[in-house]
């Protein structure tokens, strides 16, 4: 099976699709092996960020390619270390966006590699915020343009603390040494790139193909909800087909089918959620499998592909409920 990062913690899931038997929890990673949680603590301070040292990269050097990193020289900075080493000209990185991004880390000291996703020809998917990554990627990467390789020394304090990670090699006293591809990043106003594709079955819900970050409508017909599951793209995208096993980045909206009454969204959240197909209503998980990244898709979810007679408490659903989702396909791991 697929190792996680060692980078996250298992992130938390989209607790009002998780299906009937999920984790109470609402993890929804797809977690292969334990992953240690960040150094996100309230009681850690921000690093003091520095040019230097850094060891050289010996081979690999254009962005996209995996690289060979030199065993560090000396003493690395008790500082947190950062340098551009390919300048990027895309969307400026904030904190609490989401970035997908190659990576290669290894340890200062001895050179050992113990993560990289070049290997795994799939980039991390994973957002730059306290709990979710550590605070070397937080507070290094922020600031910086998709495009862009950045290498990073992380000290213990903004890496794994004085506890290390065992699972990883890696000592309470490593420094770690990071070169980071930055491909792309997303945020709450982040919409489904894509062609328009005609919606002309006046019985099932039309939804509006605006891409300017704010909710789309969703208008339900009067007629009788289909029995069977619905998912039509109304933006159609470019990128990979989305598999059953894979983690998605998404905006959405849902509404009931009997009333068009809005139950969740994150676009109100201002705040974009990632999560495992293997971990929600079969809805979803049928319904987004083999559609396109970059996609909007309409999906009709009948009760027993739903909520059927469980609907989760305090949602506002009832019982035997239609549900009608609009969701943007951002990305994919």
């Amino acid at each position: 099976m697929r190792r996680r990062s060692l980078l996250i913690a298992v992130p938390t899931g989209l607790v009002a699709l998780a299906g009937c038997g999920d984790d109470e929890s609402g993890s929804s990673g797809a977690s292969d092996s334990a992953s240690p949680s960040p150094s996100g603590s309230a009681s850690v301070p921000a690093p003091k960020i520095v040019d230097g040292p850094l060891p050289a990269i010996t081979a690999g050097a254009k962005f996209g390619e995996k690289p060979t990193v030199a065993k560090g020289s000396g003493d690395p900075s008790k500082d947190l270390a950062v340098k551009t080493v390919i300048a990027g000209s895309g969307t400026t990185v904030a904190e609490n966006d989401y970035i997908q991004a190659n990576y290669l880390g290894q340890i200062w000291d001895t050179a050992k590699v113990f993560d990289n996703s070049y290997d795994r020809k799939t980039p991390l998917l994973i957002q730059l915020a306290s709990g979710s990554i550590i605070d070397g990627w937080r507070y290094g990467l922020t600031g910086k343009k998709t495009g862009s390789r950045v290498q990073l020394a992380v000290p213990p304090t903004w890496g794994y603390g004085k506890e290390g990670y065992a699972e990883g090699g890696i000592k309470g006293t490593d420094t770690l040494v990071f070169v980071v591809d930055l491909v792309e990043s997303f945020n709450a106003k982040s919409s489904a790139k894509g062609t328009d594709v005609a919606q002309d079955n006046v019985d099932l819900p039309k939804v509006g193909t605006n891409t300017d970050g704010k909710a789309p409508s969703v208008e339900v017909p009067k007629s009788a909800a289909p029995t069977k599951l619905v998912a039509n793209y109304v933006i159609e995208g470019d990128g990979d087909e989305v598999a059953a096993e894979n983690t998605v980045l998404v905006q959405y909206k849902g509404v009931l089918w009997d009333t068009g009454k809005e139950f969740d969204s994150t676009y109100g959240r201002k705040a974009l959620t990632s999560f495992s197909l293997q971990q929600v209503v079969k809805g979803w998980s049928q319904g987004l499998t083999g559609k396109k990244v970059g996609s909007r898709v309409l999906i009709v979810v009948p009760p027993d592909l739903g909520y059927g007679d469980s609907p989760p408490a305090g949602s506002g659903i009832k019982k035997d409920s239609t549900l009608v989702f609009t969701v943007d396909i951002l990305a994919k791991m």
